[in-house]
């Protein structure tokens, strides 16, 4: 995104969509993203790699929905 970035994107659609669930995903490191061992408040992250069932369990646990047996 050539005038900003995820984080700023995000922080603009909470302000028209107040609850709306925003999940990062990322290549950088932990260490970009963690602060003193934390994410920032509000902040759900999923690290690349990661693999598709990885995904949906952090979908599902951000909405707050159990998977389909």
């Amino acid at each position: 995104m050539p005038d900003g970035n995820g984080r700023k994107l995000a922080d603009e659609a909470l302000i028209m969509r107040p609850n709306l669930k925003v999940l990062f995903t990322t290549g950088y490191t932990r260490d970009a993203i963690v602060h003193d061992g934390v994410l920032d408040s509000g902040v759900e992250a999923l690290l690349k790699p990661y693999a598709i069932e990885q995904l949906a369990a952090k979908v599902r646990e951000i909405l707050g929905t159990k998977p389909k047996t």
